[in-house]
C-alpha cells in the first residue's frame, strides 16, 4: 500500500504503509509573469549580510527547524516547497506567507487554488522562526531571509546538503493570488512547458532537473495524478510510462472518482523520508509520481542528466545547493521603494 492520510500521520505509521509495495519493487525487477534572477541584486546579498545587526540568525532559526523536524516531520517537505513557490511567484520576497486582509477583494498568494494544500506546517515554522529572531534582533531580519535559511535547514536535516545561505532579502510589497497559477509547474506539464517556465525564471534546463530533485522527500495529493492511472492525457487508459506495480498500488488508494481528498503518496516510493539522489533512480525505473516528473526520465534533453545524478548523490548534492542559491536570487527586493520589513510576516507593514 503506496498512499496514507494527509493528517495525524507519523513516520513510524507512514514506513509501515510502504513496506509492502516496496518490498515488492525490491523483489521483482501561457506566458508567465517575468521575474527573473536578478544579478544586480543577487550580488548585494551575501552569506554575511547579518554579522553584526543579527550575527546568531542561523543558530536562532535553527532552533527552531530542528524542533520542529522532531515534532511535525511534514515541516521539512512542506517548507522547501514554500520557499519554492514564493520564488516562482514575485520573486523571493516572502509574498507567500501574507494572509487575505478581510473584506480585500484580491486573495493573497497563500489563497490561491495552486496552493490550497500547502501544509500549515510549513507556515508554522517561518511564523516561529520569525518570533525567535525578533525576540533577539527586532525589525532587523526580512521573513523572505527566514524562509531561504529554514528551507536549507530542512534539507540538511532530512540527510541532505547543508551549504550557505545569501541574505540581505526584503519582503515584497505585493500579494496577488491571480499572479500564482501562470507561474508555477503543473504536475502534468511537459518538458517543453517546463524549459520556457524555469527560463522566464533565468534558470536552465540543468537547474530544472537538479531542483526538481526537492521531490526526494514530500507528498502529492491523489487529484494531481490520479488521471495518469485512468486518463492519460484524454485516453480513457493509464499513462503508459509508469511501472505497472506502482499503477496497480496506486489505483488501489485513488479510484477514478469519489476517493478520500486527504490521501497522499510520497514523491520517492523508495527512500520517503530521506533526502538523497533516490529521486532520478526511481525516474530511471518508471516509478516517478507525477506525470512531470516522469518525464524528465524519459525526454532526451533530460534524460541523460538524470541518469547522471542518480549515479552519484553527491554531485546531486553538490548541484542542489548552487541550484537552490541562484533560485534565491529571483525577484529579490531591494530598499524601501520596492520592498519592506515585516513583524509578522503574514501582514504588510504599515
Amino acid at each position: 500500500m503506496a498512499l496514507f492520510l494527509a493528517s495525524n500521520f507519523s513516520r513510524v505509521s507512514i514506513t509501515l504503509l510502504l513496506y509492502f509495495f516496496l518490498l515488492t519493487l525490491r523483489t521483482s525487477h501561457c506566458i508567465p509573469n517575468l521575474t527573473k534572477a536578478n544579478p544586480t541584486a543577487t550580488r548585494q546579498l551575501s552569506h554575511d549580510f547579518y554579522s553584526k545587526s543579527c550575527p546568531q540568525l542561523d543558530q536562532l532559526v535553527g532552533s527552531v527547524t530542528a524542533q520542529q523536524f522532531r515534532e511535525a516531520p511534514v515541516s521539512g517537505p512542506a517548507t522547501i516547497r514554500l520557499f519554492f513557490h514564493d520564488c516562482f511567484v514575485e520573486g523571493c520576497d516572502g509574498s507567500i506567507l501574507i494572509k487575505t486582509r478581510a473584506g480585500s477583494k484580491e486573495l493573497a498568494e497563500r489563497d490561491a487554488q495552486d496552493n490550497k494544500d500547502l501544509a500549515k506546517e510549513a507556515f508554522d515554522s517561518i511564523m516561529k522562526a520569525k518570533e525567535v529572531v525578533e525576540s533577539k534582533c527586532p525589525g532587523v531580519v526580512s521573513c523572505a531571509d527566514i524562509l531561504a535559511v529554514a528551507a536549507r535547514d530542512f534539507v540538511h536535516l532530512a540527510g541532505g546538503p547543508y551549504y550557505q545561505v545569501k541574505k540581505g532579502r526584503w519582503d515584497g510589497k505585493i500579494s496577488m493570488a491571480s499572479r500564482v497559477h501562470l507561474n508555477l509547474p503543473r504536475a502534468n506539464s511537459t518538458v517543453d512547458e517546463l524549459l520556457k517556465l524555469f527560463a522566464s525564471k533565468g534558470l536552465t534546463l540543468n537547474d530544472l532537473v537538479v531542483l526538481s530533485g526537492a521531490h526526494t522527500i514530500g507528498f502529492s495529493h491523489c487529484e494531481h495524478f490520479v488521471t495518469r492511472l485512468y486518463d492519460y492525457r484524454g485516453s480513457s487508459h493509464s499513462d503508459p510510462s509508469i511501472d505497472p506495480r506502482l499503477l496497480k498500488a496506486l489505483s488501489m488508494s485513488c479510484p477514478k472518482s469519489g476517493g478520500n481528498s486527504d490521501i497522499v503518496a510520497p514523491f520517492d516510493v523508495t527512500t520517503p523520508f530521506s533526502f538523497d539522489n533516490a529521486y532520478y533512480g526511481n525516474l530511471e525505473a518508471r516509478l516517478g509520481l507525477l506525470e512531470a516528473d516522469q518525464a524528465l526520465g524519459l525526454d532526451p534533453r533530460t534524460k541523460p542528466m538524470v541518469q547522471d545524478l542518480a549515479k552519484d548523490k553527491q554531485k546531486f548534492f553538490q548541484a542542489f545547493a548552487v541550484a537552490m542559491d541562484k533560485m534565491g536570487g529571483i525577484g529579490v527586493k531591494k530598499g524601501r521603494k520596492y520592498g519592506e520589513k515585516r513583524k509578522d510576516c503574514s501582514m504588510h507593514s504599515l
